[in-house]
């Protein structure tokens, strides 16, 4: 192997070290608190020392912004993506891709909602940033699917089905595929409704009922 191949075997291999550590603290975090969490406990769940945790993080602090900051930047580009493949179910495929996420990260959901306000001022500052350009994919794909509701209005229906979503925390108490269906069927049921509320009268009155 050439000193390349050998540098970029390594890069490799501590990237993928990175992101096991990620995940092994997002679990830590979740369970017990960011506050309540060591170096050391990270070490010992990931069979390393505390001190080694150095070699790959600046600390503690740093390891809770890239867990944050690398997970929005994984959904701004899905939902981009999703939005960029087009179609007339958009906003369908973003709350596919959004339940996905849910159901599979209970943790990060947690960890985030509880603990952004431990990360360093700037990671806070980015996380928050790109979770914005994340809600405005989604407020532009709801604005073309419901171009009658208020701008308010299609914002708030955003959050309240990040809301319903982000549940799994407390609410995932089925196997993943039920819990996934269920919520796919939920949210695509709240959008049905807000879409039926606001369809024009000339649409609603040919209804047989």
């Amino acid at each position: 192997m050439t000193a390349t191949g050998s540098a970029a075997t390594r890069g490799r291999a501590a990237g993928s070290r990175r992101r096991e550590l990620i995940t092994i603290a997002a679990d830590l975090f979740a369970e017990h608190g960011f506050a309540k969490v060591t170096v050391d406990d990270i070490g010992r769940a990931a069979g390393v020392s505390g001190p080694a945790l150095y070699h790959h993080f600046d600390g503690k602090e740093a390891l809770l912004g890239e867990m944050l900051i690398d997970i929005s930047e994984y959904l701004l580009a899905g939902g981009r993506e999703v939005v960029a493949a087009g179609g007339d179910d958009v906003v369908h495929r973003l709350i596919v891709f959004h339940a996905e996420f849910a159901v599979d990260q209970r943790s990060l959901i947690t960890v985030h909602f509880r603990d952004l306000v431990h990360a360093r001022p700037d990671d806070e500052a980015r996380v928050r940033a790109i979770q914005h350009d994340y809600v405005e994919v989604w407020r532009a794909a709801m604005h073309d699917r419901i171009p009658t509701l208020e701008p308010a209005t299609t914002l708030a229906a955003v959050h309240a089905m990040f809301g319903l979503i982000n549940s799994t925390p407390h609410s995932a108490r089925l196997p993943r595929d039920d819990m996934l269906d269920l919520l796919v069927r939920m949210a695509d049921g709240a959008l049905s409704t807000a879409i039926g509320h606001h369809s024009p009268p000339s649409d609603r009155s040919t209804s047989p009922v």
